[in-house]
């Protein structure tokens, strides 16, 4: 049985890696460009909690790539 990629498990020294832990580190790569770009944009000052939303927008990221991954990985075959 063929088992698609984003759920396929990782093993590194004997370690199994659950799939989402692989989604979170892909998604911290946008979500710093991201917020990297909006604290140059100066929107950041229109924030009343700079952390609670910096948290939001990972989430509102991570979401995307999990439910987005396996269609894009469908539409790429």
């Amino acid at each position: 049985m063929h088992t698609a990629w984003p759920f396929f498990t990782p093993e590194a020294f004997g370690i199994y890696f659950p799939p989402v832990l692989i989604w979170a580190f892909v998604a911290l790569a946008p979500y710093l460009l991201l917020r990297w770009g909006l604290a140059r944009a100066g929107f950041y000052r229109f924030v009343w909690h700079r952390p609670l939303f910096d948290a939001a927008l990972y989430i509102i990221l991570f979401g995307m790539f999990v439910l987005l991954l396996p269609s894009l990985l469908e539409v790429l075959r």
